[in-house]
């Protein structure tokens, strides 16, 4: 009888070591589920707030591109006024700071320099309407409820920009992120045509190779031409066709304008040529009131250059080496950096040291040869450049400088240029050699002198007017500046 109760003990005892243990695990898996549960609503939260977050990072990086497009807000006065250069610098050059390097964004957080906000019905439609909104792209995923734009809060940046999101989720979540602006304050070239000594010679066949449409011409020294009626008649009724001059039955042009340090002669006078030279051309600048250059200091383009471009040093073979380091056999020929593959194809600012990657002097100079057909950006050489491009070159689309309608409005007229070798900025500190008929649209700059390598050797220039605003194509205008960026809730 002991021993029937001793089994029947042992078996209740078993019983309920299983119920415990059965009961443990139903705990332990009711809160499995339940952390499970929350991890699934945790990570629903969180993939919201990175919608939210990248929400917020895109408005910031539209603003940016206010900057560098403004043609995209032309119809809106308070976006405009504000983003244009309203200081000038030391040279009296448009800029975003004064002469002592304060922004021209001078508001608060409180009190900013412009705000949009949805509570405000057009501004509500400027940024979110989905047809016409600055943000329709987005408003699938939420609507941008505030920007603000403001002073920085380190001295030499340009702004802060404080954008705030909400998300189209259930519930909503809303982001703001904030962050600073500094500005590439790269100066302004106001000249189609820049050269620091004389152009051509007083020899048959060394005249300027030189012609401008568009824009100015500034010579430091003297200019020689073949004959005086090389330098168009600026008139402000001249059709704008793209046409280059060897097209006209008469040079004419609504803007260039000749500035010359000395004097200007002719090497073919004839006896059917009117005397005297048009209104446009103004000699004997020098020593007043001058002719003054846009200055690219070396040190500043290098520093952008290696930031925000490509830098290459220079052997005396004219072979190129990325990010300055020469090592011999891995030298690139020009040709494969200066060559885009079409229009639309922008290679950025390249910048071409001097040999010993020292300022540029008379005996530090390289030679560099551009034979590529078409190029698109912004070439600067420490050194001499030989164009000789090969090719017919491209069409492209360009716009007019600004000429007033009969609404007095500002327009620019859409205009086909073609056979162009060029788009862009060629800025050489020495001297450029132009070898075969070469067009451009955009600036030069030559230090030196231009000349030609045969009598059949041309360069016709078209100004593209953009860069009188400092705005280069491959360059940015404003970038967010490195740790300011800060999620603020």
């Amino acid at each position: 009888m002991s021993y029937v109760n001793v089994r029947d003990r042992q078996q209740g005892i078993a019983l309920l070591g299983a119920m415990v243990v059965a009961l443990i695990l139903s705990l332990l898996g009711a809160t499995l589920l339940n952390l499970a549960g929350q991890e699934t609503v945790s990570a629903g939260l969180a993939s919201q707030a990175v919608v939210a977050q990248q929400l917020a990072d895109a408005a910031g990086e539209v603003v940016v591109a206010w900057f560098h497009s403004p043609q995209k807000i032309a119809g809106v006065p308070q976006l405009t006024s504000l983003l244009e250069k309203r200081n000038r610098d030391t040279k009296g050059a448009p800029s975003f700071f004064d002469a002592s390097g304060r922004s021209q964004f001078v508001g608060t957080a409180d009190h900013p320099d412009m705000r949009l906000q949805t509570g405000n019905l057009s501004d509500h439609r400027l940024l979110n309407d989905i047809e016409t909104g600055m943000f329709r792209a987005m408003t699938h995923l939420g609507q941008v409820e505030d920007i603000t734009v403001y002073a920085p809060s380190k001295p030499g940046l340009l702004c802060t920009v404080d954008t705030t999101v909400v998300t189209n989720t259930n519930p909503p979540v809303r982001q703001s992120i904030l962050m600073q602006l500094g500005a590439l304050d790269l100066p302004p070239l106001q000249a189609a045509v820049q050269v620091g000594q004389h152009l051509g010679r007083f020899q048959p066949g060394t005249e300027s190779p030189v012609s401008v449409h568009w824009g100015d011409l500034k010579v430091g020294g003297d200019l020689v031409l073949t004959q005086a009626d090389e330098i168009p008649l600026k008139s402000a009724l001249t059709p704008i066709t793209g046409q280059a001059y060897d097209e006209m039955t008469q040079r004419e042009d609504q803007w260039m304008e000749g500035w010359i340090g000395g004097t200007v002669q002719v090497t073919h006078v004839s006896s059917e040529q009117i005397p005297g030279f048009p209104s446009n051309l103004h000699m004997g600048q020098n020593p007043i009131p001058g002719v003054p250059f846009d200055q690219w200091p070396y040190e500043h383009i290098k520093r952008v250059a290696k930031r925000f471009g490509r830098y290459f040093a220079i052997d005396r073979e004219g072979l190129l080496y990325p990010q300055g380091i020469v090592e011999p056999g891995r030298g690139i020929s020009p040709d494969e950096i200066f060559r885009s593959q079409g229009s639309g194809d922008q290679r950025g600012l390249i910048f071409i040291d001097t040999l010993d990657q020292t300022p540029p002097r008379s005996d530090n100079l390289g030679v560099v040869r551009l034979q590529a057909p078409y190029f698109e950006g912004l070439a600067v050489v420490q050194g001499h450049v030989v164009f000789a491009p090969g090719g017919s070159g491209q069409p492209i689309r360009v716009l007019s400088p600004p000429q007033i309608d009969q609404s007095k409005e500002s327009v620019r007229i859409p205009v086909q240029l073609a056979n162009m070798h060029f788009n862009g900025v060629l800025h050489v500190s020495g001297d450029i050699t132009i070898a075969g008929r070469v067009r451009l649209y955009g600036a030069v700059a030559a230090g030196g002198t231009i000349t030609s390598a045969g009598s059949e050797s041309s360069l016709e220039v078209w100004y593209d007017h953009d860069l009188s605003r400092g705005l280069y194509r491959g360059l940015p205008v404003v970038y967010r500046a490195p740790g300011t960026w800060m999620a603020r809730y």
